[in-house]
């Protein structure tokens, strides 16, 4: 069988690929290899705004309870709630449902261990086994023993407040938009930041199940951009459904992405004396003209492969406190054990509060690099070809010392298809594009000779 698990969890179409019996075996079997030896154990139980996800709750909470563990079912949250509150309420586990990003039709099931992170490849492979062995040794209890499920009223604003709680200003004064993508932070980033004094405006607040990220939210900021100015708002915020990550509009309708979120939270991080190391972890995904302002700043770039849980790992590994991608997933981690959205909203809005400085004036400290990105498609054993083929790493190298240190190559092999993408960076679009085509047709030729 194909490995269940991918990046982040168990995703696919809700009941054709991701089906209430997948549901149900998942939650029978992680309740017992992340509970085992437990006395009684307890998992939380959230869900984002889709309308698959009362089916797939019920099924899931149904697997948790045939193993007699408790089911602690926490409503639509955040997947970042999920997290604080498997640490907050002294929970054995916690599993989100939600397919964060994606379109409606599809949902997903992720699981967080007892102190909030991610689980690792192991333990995920230790699901799987369990549930292809047709849950060998897995107890039924029967009487008593069976687990029941209770619903925890209070869970949402136990998030709220702790997220209030991440920043030490109050944002009187301050005008907000908010796009909550029809997903999980519609109630908690509007009343999160209404507690907190913003003068808030919201738009994509009214999930009827079906329209989470639908043109709306940070997959699509477009109207939010236009929103941001016509009502003159000081800063605006998109959130995925899942309101892992988020990003920022600025005072001009300008779309503020994770590197530049990153690199102003590091500068005023480092300002306060609380940047670990001076120390900022990113992936190789993220724009140079990020590396440059950094250097600039006396930041330094600790350098991952792309995805959220390397950056986590890097960062836990070192203690470092800020890490994130591009796309608007950034770790706190002295606050949280995942990307949190909401989080990053507000550490945003009270730099912007406390500097009294516009976030367009903030976020001009870096300056994105054009970027040029083209596929070569190329047979699967020969997605090295650029490391081993003396021409093409000659080539490599004369490009680079064409950018004069302003720009970089960077060529990764596609995990999921035939190909390799081949990226560039530098000053001169029209330049780099024409390098990045020339250089992706002759790895595709030599490959295919």
């Amino acid at each position: 069988m194909a490995r269940l698990f991918g990046t982040d969890g168990v995703r696919g179409i809700a009941n054709t690929e991701l089906t209430a019996q997948l549901a149900y075996d998942l939650g029978r079997a992680g309740a017992y290899v992340l509970t085992e030896g437990t006395h009684k154990p307890k998992i939380i139980v959230g869900k984002d705004t889709r309308i698959s996800g009362d089916m797939l709750e019920s099924a899931l909470v149904s697997g948790i309870l045939s193993v007699g563990a408790e089911a602690v079912c926490v409503g639509v949250v955040p997947t970042p709630a999920v997290a604080h509150l498997t640490r907050e309420y002294g929970a054995d586990a916690g599993i989100m449902i939600s397919a964060s990003h994606n379109p409606v039709e599809y949902n997903g099931i992720k699981f967080f261990n007892d102190k909030g992170y991610k689980l690792s490849d192991e333990l995920e492979d230790e699901i799987q086994r369990v549930i292809e062995n047709g849950f060998k040794d897995v107890p039924s209890p029967v009487g008593e023993h069976l687990g029941r499920r209770r619903r925890e009223k209070a869970a949402l604003e136990d998030y709220i407040e702790f997220a209030k709680q991440t920043i030490a200003v109050n944002l009187d004064g301050l005008k907000v938009a908010l796009d909550c993508a029809n997903g999980a932070c519609y109630e908690a980033a509007v009343q999160a930041f209404r507690d907190l004094g913003a003068d808030v405006f919201v738009i994509n607040d009214n999930p009827d199940g079906t329209n989470i990220n639908e043109s709306c939210g940070s997959t699509h900021p477009e109207e939010l951009m236009d929103y941001v100015v016509k009502k003159g708002c000081d800063l605006g915020f998109a959130f995925d459904g899942d309101a892992d990550r988020c990003l920022a509009v600025d005072n001009k309708g300008k779309l503020i992405n994770g590197d530049y979120i990153l690199t102003l939270c590091a500068k005023h991080l480092k300002e306060i004396g609380r940047l670990k190391d001076n120390t900022l972890v990113v992936t190789v995904m993220s724009n140079l003209g990020l590396m440059l302002a950094c250097e600039k700043e006396g930041i330094k770039n600790i350098i991952t492969k792309v995805g959220d849980r390397y950056v986590l790992e890097e960062m836990v590994k070192e203690g470092y406190v800020l890490g994130g991608e591009q796309s608007g997933h950034i770790i706190f981690l002295e606050y949280n054990t995942t990307g949190d959205g909401l989080v990053t909203a507000l550490q945003i809005s009270s730099i912007v509060k406390r500097s009294g400085k516009s976030l367009s004036e903030l976020a001009s400290i870096m300056k994105e690099l054009p970027q040029v990105l083209v596929n070569a498609k190329i047979p699967n054993n020969m997605k090295n070809i650029h490391e081993e083929d003396a021409e093409i790493i000659a080539e490599i190298k004369k490009i680079e010392e064409a950018l004069h240190g302003v720009g970089r190559v960077l060529i990764r092999p596609s995990g999921t298809e035939p190909l390799v993408r081949v990226m560039l960076e530098g000053e001169n679009q029209v330049e780099i594009d024409k390098m990045a085509h020339d250089l992706a047709k002759m790895i595709e030729e030599k490959a295919n000779k």
